[in-house]
């Protein structure tokens, strides 16, 4: 057993020490005696000490890594053949920050790998993931959530997002010879997005993570576009804004109440139709439909009035089906036909903003799931949305009970 690895794991039994001394000695106000007190700082400057200690003998060892390599590369052949190009990218795009970020995953931890990631370390624990994994992330997401592709996605680094509207556009107006000319201004209002945070933790086993066969990253991608993308689409679509963005069905924020059904339980062609045309036709040109799987089953019964189904279904690949000549989308997040509720949205979705922060961290979790043999990762990431322009999507609500 190396000396450092002896030392790290004495340093561990240190602070459970410590730890129990704690919990032993202290009262219920987390109040201990003046003695207790001093012992216990002692034993936590004891093991602040040997972490300090440890720090030390792994640059040591590091600049002995350095020292014995040799000053000039040994010539093996090949001499006309050019070096590679060095990599130019840097903080948390460079090869070498992704090479030692994965290294961490996997608990290859050590100096040289806690060096490389202190461009992507944050306060509250974890490392921005790699500019390269981030780019895999959101397209996987954009892959799980319909939603994405269809809103307004805006990167932010960090801070709110302020973004300004026109809520009434000036005019112009018909005046005699030298009449006055009245004012007509444009009035301005303002939106400001900032990021609510979403994570999830996934489990591994250790003997996946020491097997250098499994693909960690795909996995890790893989399990963040499910989870993620499931929880962003719902948010866009019904979020409330408590801890999450403003969705599309929110009741003041939200699309406008285009068409209610005469039905509580039922829609018609004509519904339909009149919804298209409850949007103004400059938003019809991008327009799409959203709904329910249920609520699609149930549309494509419909006839018009020379007996042709509304629904026609797409013949290729990356094509969604069409009503009325329109994309429709099918999300499970969409409401049920049920009386009061909104079950069609139909518009164009550009107008909804998905301000998506910029530096997606992922944290291991050590002891969380050690009893078990396996390793747990946390991810997060920060984002916020809203319509900015609520007449720009309408939507169809049922009757009231």
């Amino acid at each position: 057993m190396s000396k450092i690895l002896e030392m790290s794991q004495k340093r561990a039994e240190l602070w459970d020490k410590a730890k129990a001394f704690l919990d032993e000695h202290q009262n219920e106000n987390g109040v201990m005696s003046t003695e207790d007190t001093e012992e216990y700082e002692r034993m936590e400057q004891d093991v602040v000490d040997m972490g300090h200690a440890i720090e030390r003998m792994e640059r040591a060892e590091q600049m002995d890594r350095e020292m014995n390599d040799p000053a000039n590369p040994v010539l093996a052949g090949h001499p006309e053949r050019p070096a590679p190009a060095a990599d130019n990218k840097r903080g948390t795009a460079s090869d070498a920050y992704k090479k030692a970020f994965w290294n961490s995953v996997r608990g290859r931890m050590n100096y040289d790998v806690r060096n490389a990631l202190q461009v992507g370390e944050l306060t509250e624990g974890g490392y921005t993931v790699p500019d390269e994994f981030e780019n895999q992330l959101i397209e996987a997401l954009q892959d799980e959530n319909i939603m994405r592709g269809l809103v307004h996605v805006i990167s932010t680094s960090s801070g709110d997002r302020k973004i300004p509207l026109v809520t009434n556009y000036g005019t112009a107006s018909w005046i005699e010879e030298e009449a006055q000319i009245p004012e007509s201004d444009v009035a301005f209002n303002q939106i400001t997005l900032g990021a609510h945070k979403l994570a999830t933790a996934i489990r591994i086993s250790q003997e996946l993570l020491n097997d250098s066969a499994f693909d960690l990253a795909s996995f890790i991608a893989h399990e963040f576009q499910r989870r993620a993308g499931a929880a962003e689409e719902e948010a866009i679509l019904a979020g409330d804004g408590s801890h999450k963005p403003i969705g599309l069905l929110h009741d003041t924020l939200g699309a406008q109440v285009g068409v209610t059904a005469a039905s509580t339980t039922a829609i018609t062609a004509d519904e339909l139709i009149d919804l298209q045309h409850s949007l103004k036709s400059g938003y019809r040109r991008k327009a799409a439909f959203i709904m329910n799987d249920a609520t699609i089953k149930a549309i494509r019964k419909l006839k018009d009035g020379q007996g042709q189904y509304l629904w026609q279904p797409s013949i290729r690949e990356g094509v969604p089906d069409m009503i009325l000549n329109t994309r429709v989308y099918m999300s499970n997040y969409m409401p049920l036909v049920e009386a009061g509720k909104k079950v069609i949205l139909y518009g164009d979705y550009s107008y909804y903003w998905l301000a998506d922060r910029t530096g997606r961290t992922l944290q291991r979790l050590n002891e969380l799931y050690a009893m078990t043999d396996q390793v747990g990762f946390k991810l997060t990431e920060r984002l916020d949305g809203r319509l900015i322009l609520p007449e720009a999507v309408k939507v169809l609500k049922m009757k009231a009970a």
